[in-house]
């Protein structure tokens, strides 16, 4: 094992909450206290320690993967500061003191799975994912590795509609593995050309592409305000449970500038796990 320094406040067993919460992630297992994932056909462990994480193997290979499932992208001293002075999140965000929101590490999965999760509950998007992964990818001690983009657009579309993925989007799936969008390429671009190169996608929304701004590349200002989860936390916090339109919580993103994106996961993960009396 190898130790990766994390400023504290640090709860790792927050931070990695949402492997857990709709059920068992093949992709991210939770295992005897450790994080399971499989990078470069290698099973990398992460587990908490004084001070940070212990990661096995820790290389420049994995490095990167650690430092995005534990999120190490995000600014939370200055999130800490700030959200001191706001009258609803002085109180949620203390409560989940060490939480830091994870990153997916792959941009082809990160789209695959907001495809996946587009209209339906997330408990099912996760059953759908896993047999995704079950079906296409390959098993690596406790974990699975995330199908390679190449073998999905090899797939027929009917082989997707057999893990229950609908015929729209199973067809979106196979079409985003084949289309000539450079995905790595999309980290280089300001905000608003990301969001215009994964809408020009068929099957990618703007909800998709916020959610890829926020939970892959960690963007500041990322605020997915047509997320029906993130309109519920909203309601439970800022409304006393009045529920609010989508445009509402897009309207109500000004108040958080510059730090939408750090907010939405605050409010998402105190709802599950601190929500307001």
């Amino acid at each position: 094992m190898a130790h990766v320094a994390i400023a504290g406040p640090f709860d790792f067993a927050l931070t990695t909450e949402r492997f857990r919460a709709f059920g068992i992630d093949r992709a991210n297992v939770w295992h005897e206290g450790g994080l399971h994932r499989v990078v470069a056909g290698r099973e990398l462990r992460i587990e908490a320690a004084p001070g940070g994480v212990d990661a096995n193997p820790l290389d420049a290979g994995t490095e990167p993967v650690v430092h995005a499932l534990v999120g190490l992208a995000f600014d939370l001293d200055g999130f800490r500061t700030w959200a001191a002075g706001d009258e609803v999140l002085a109180t949620v965000v203390p409560h989940l003191a060490g939480f830091r929101p994870p990153l997916t590490p792959d941009p082809f999965e990160m789209l695959v799975g907001a495809i996946t999760a587009q209209q339906v509950s997330l408990f099912s998007a996760l059953a759908i994912r896993n047999r995704l992964i079950e079906r296409f990818g390959e098993q690596v001690g406790e974990a699975w590795a995330f199908p390679a983009r190449e073998r999905i657009a090899a797939a027929g579309e009917e082989e997707l509609f057999a893990l229950g993925f609908s015929r729209r989007k199973a067809e979106y799936v196979v079409g985003l593995a084949r289309s000539d969008l450079d995905l790595a390429g999309l980290a280089e671009l300001p905000d608003d050309e990301v969001k215009a190169r994964l809408v020009a996608q068929r099957g990618l929304g703007e909800w998709t592409a916020d959610w890829f701004l926020a939970r892959h590349l960690a963007r500041p200002r990322a605020w997915p305000a047509g997320d029906l989860g993130l309109v519920k936390a909203m309601s439970a916090f800022f409304s006393g449970g009045r529920k609010l339109s989508i445009a509402e919580v897009r309207e109500a993103g000004a108040r958080f500038d510059p730090f939408q994106n750090l907010t939405a996961h605050y409010l998402l993960t105190g709802l599950r796990t601190a929500p307001p009396a």
